[in-house]
């Protein structure tokens, strides 16, 4: 098969899934040895450390990435790709075998949890791009951060800041999470610029969405299609803590949108202006990547993967 004849890296974050990574890497390991896969690996040693370890693989010349971790360990590989200028990003394909808390991005593209699985997927060589988010805070003088998946401000904020703290509970943490956020989360004012129209509310969260899932299983936009080159944008407004009791539900079986409270759009860029002193966490992919008022644009194709 196609895979067998590449040069392979392999990224492993030995803390995804409550640990689970370091555990199964013995397993994982005898079984690309087993299917015939050319690689050299390296674990993850602090947060952020697969955005310096996939650069220097680009720098010596890898064009295939094996992510071993979650969606977390996903963002920051493709943050390293992003980043770097020695390869044109869709010229990089990244295969995963998925061992995170939630495991949201790869239920979007139906790629198998099993590990087993999940390498056939790698083997059988079949080449997905899609489209990515590239975020900009504008009260910082950083890069640019990149997503695949779902960026967001507010409550989703919040509950990705609290659910670190609660992995142990595995994808329960996002539900205790956003339990704890109604206790402790206010609306904020806003202003949120979309196809050329202005919307100001009092709001709960602002959703950026690519695929379908997110939290832990979550659907919090209505139709995401990550190779349409638009983004899925879902606005909810002043939500009283009573009516997010009584629709916890329906984030996730995605009857969220249709809450008169909630507005969705399409489009492939957004303009988000925050009105409080109060700093609220923006999530990019369930990573914390700052906060404040932030512009999101679109880049068609921007992501290979094995699928």
């Amino acid at each position: 098969m196609a895979a067998v004849n590449k040069k392979w890296f392999v990224i492993i974050n030995p803390t995804s899934g409550n640990g689970k990574a370091k555990k199964k890497w013995p397993e994982i390991k005898g079984l690309l040895e087993l299917h015939g896969f050319d690689f050299k690996f390296a674990f993850t040693e602090y947060s952020k450390h697969s955005i310096a370890l996939v650069k220097k693989a680009i720098e010596n010349n890898y064009t295939n990435i094996i992510c071993v971790g979650g969606d977390g360990t996903l963002h920051n590989i493709i943050n390293g790709i992003m980043s770097q200028n020695k390869i044109s990003s869709d010229l990089i394909n990244v295969g995963m075998i998925p061992i995170g808390t939630g495991n949201d991005w790869v239920k979007t593209h139906q790629i198998s949890q099993d590990i087993n699985t999940a390498i056939k997927t790698i083997l059988k060589g079949n080449i997905s791009k899609q489209d990515l988010g590239k975020i900009k805070i504008k009260s910082q003088s950083q890069n640019p951060i990149y997503f695949n998946n779902l960026a967001g401000i507010g409550f989703d904020g919040y509950v990705s800041s609290k659910v670190h703290a609660l992995k142990y509970l595995g994808s329960l943490s996002y539900l205790f999470a956003a339990v704890i956020g109604l206790f402790h989360f206010k609306n904020f004012n806003s202003s949120v610029q979309i196809n050329s129209k202005m919307y100001s509310n009092k709001t709960l969260m602002i959703l950026i969405g690519l695929c379908k899932y997110s939290g832990g299983g979550m659907q919090l936009t209505e139709s995401p299609n990550a190779f349409d080159g638009l983004f899925d944008i879902s606005l909810a407004k002043n939500l009283t803590k009573i009516e997010i009791i009584k629709n916890l539900g329906r984030l996730f079986n995605g009857k969220i949108v249709y809450n008169k409270k909630v507005s969705t759009f399409k489009s492939n860029s957004i303009i988000i202006d925050v009105h409080q002193n109060e700093s609220l966490c923006i999530q990019a992919d369930g990573e914390i990547i700052g906060s404040g008022s932030f512009n999101v644009s679109l880049i068609p194709k921007a992501f290979s993967f094995y699928s």
